[in-house]
């Protein structure tokens, strides 16, 4: 009956600063009485720190554990997120392209417009049809205005963001707000328990730490996951095959250059290339497989993407070991971050994977050890199910594809390499489009049913509706429709450019409720 009060976190980063202000910021009516947040972090071994695309997720993330955005975009050099574009990845082609907005459809929760636009079409994608997002990111404009208070959307967003500056910005708020304990310490090991439970950690700097929850945001060294408990690691590479990755910053060439405000993702003869603008500057990398190409041949890639401007910039090359570990908690420890695993960075999983987990374990967090066990099996089947249904979303990329120019595209749609719970939807989506009933039913789905849509119908796919099955909803389809394309004249003729918003906000401030 041990009580649950002292959390200890061992990493910091992105991971290890988002969970402690997570679980800090609902828990802090209990410090008075003893409770405590502790994040242990090495002094010596540098953040990773190349993701810089998130989730819409974070906007609400950042409200609760009360950080002001406006401070947010000022410190941490960030821009405003639609979604991405995907270009050359149907066919190669130049004009192959297609948007995976962050809006919904017009009418998601009343219609499935999919169903409509597959029957009727009118020469529009599907994306401009149900959505003004794709036309706003071609516009380069914001999602919003300098009169719309912090947090909320005129069109749904996200953030793009300098990763090492958010980690820091993220743990000045932690222990200035938030009542965080910082300790600089490099961990030696792990003391345990006879029933495998933790008891310390023991730091060359700072002598043992004691806890009751362990948090292990040690990043790919899983220091307490991995090597002290021996969960096993579950690669994923048979399913996604990029297992490295080249990154780079490139100034712009003028300072007053548009900024993106989507992810850039465009298809290489063995991978992809990633372009996110930030106001001072781009983060671009080539993601690839270094089974299907050489180190050499990708670095050639990414240059000729780069043009004359990033002929001699560095590169810096990271490994990608694609997979999870087979448990997330076990005993009194939970694994979060590069810890618990990774996939490659295509729609920006890697975040709201950290905010999902944190948010977990901080609604439920245990009372005391009895209950621990039962919490933490709770805790591990919700996380394997949204680990294998963004490792089926991030498939559906590849094996939509119609390249047959290299090895990589064509072993890409080989059946051996395709979820089994893939194949049966992409079956069943022949002959209907995605919709709330094909398992998009748990509270906070990563990927929707709208997502499957956009990449579906982005990528040309193909679903035989039958006319009559429909016809009772075509008043309401229409009537849909019509006000989709109301929405998108009113705010491609209203929102501001995406560089005129940013600055506004650095100097000025957007309003708070």
């Amino acid at each position: 009956m041990q009580s649950v009060q002292n959390i200890v976190i061992v990493g910091g980063g992105t991971a290890g600063w988002l969970t402690a202000g997570i679980i800090a910021a609902r828990h802090k009516g209990r410090m008075p009485g003893g409770f405590t947040v502790t994040l242990v972090e090495s002094p010596t071994t540098p953040i990773i720190g190349v993701g810089e695309g998130t989730w819409p997720t974070l906007r609400s993330t950042l409200s609760k554990i009360g950080v002001s955005e406006s401070d947010f975009f000022r410190e941490c050099n960030a821009s405003f997120k639609q979604g991405a574009r995907f270009a050359r990845w149907t066919t190669g082609a130049p004009d192959d392209g297609y948007y995976h907005p962050l809006m919904l459809p017009q009418g998601f929760a009343r219609i499935n417009l999919a169903e409509h636009w597959l029957a009727e079409g009118n020469g529009q994608t599907f994306c401009d049809t149900v959505t003004p997002q794709g036309l706003l990111c071609d516009d380069g404009l914001a999602p919003k205005t300098i009169t719309t208070p912090e947090f909320e959307a005129v069109a749904n967003y996200a953030y793009h963001l300098d990763a090492g500056k958010f980690a820091g910005f993220l743990q000045r708020h932690c222990c200035e707000k938030l009542g965080v304990r910082h300790v600089l310490a490099d961990v030696q090991h792990a003391t345990q328990a006879e029933n495998g439970d933790i008891l310390s950690v023991v730091t060359e700097q700072a002598g043992e730490i004691p806890g009751d929850l362990f948090v292990d945001c040690t990043g790919f060294a899983a220091l307490l996951i991995g090597k002290t408990l021996g969960v096993p690691f579950k690669s994923c590479s048979d399913t996604l095959f990029c297992d490295t990755a080249l990154a780079v910053q490139i100034p712009y060439d003028d300072p007053e250059d548009p900024i993106a405000s989507h992810t850039i993702s465009t298809a290489q003869s063995a991978g992809w290339v990633w372009d996110i603008g930030l106001p001072t500057r781009r983060g671009v990398g080539h993601v690839y497989s270094s089974s299907h190409i050489s180190d050499e041949t990708a670095e050639r890639e990414l240059r000729a993407y780069l043009g004359p401007a990033g002929r001699d910039l560095p590169v810096r090359k990271l490994a990608i070991r694609a997979g999870h570990r087979e448990t997330f908690w076990k005993n009194n420890c939970v694994a979060i971050g590069l810890a618990a695993g990774f996939l490659e960075p295509l729609e920006a999983s890697a975040i709201v994977l950290i905010e999902m987990s944190a948010k977990l374990v901080a609604e439920q967090m245990p009372v005391n050890r009895a209950v621990m066990d039962i919490l933490a099996a709770r805790f591990n089947a919700t996380t394997h199910y949204r680990w294998g249904r963004i490792i089926d979303f991030l498939k559906l990329h590849y094996v939509l594809t119609k390249r047959t120019d290299s090895d990589f595209w064509r072993d890409n749609v080989r059946a051996a390499s395709i979820p089994d719970r893939l194949k049966d939807l992409l079956t069943l989506w022949k002959y209907q489009p995605p919709w709330f009933h094909d398992e998009f039913d748990r509270v906070e789905e990563v990927f929707p049913a709208a997502s499957y849509q956009y990449v579906l119908y982005g990528m040309g796919f193909k679903t035989d509706i039958a006319r009559d099955a429909i016809s009772g909803e075509t008043r309401l389809a229409q009537q849909t429709r019509r006000e989709a394309a109301v929405q998108t004249e009113r705010l491609r003729g209203g929102l501001p450019r995406h560089r005129d918003l940013i600055r506004k906000i650095v100097e000025h401030g957007l309003p708070t409720i």
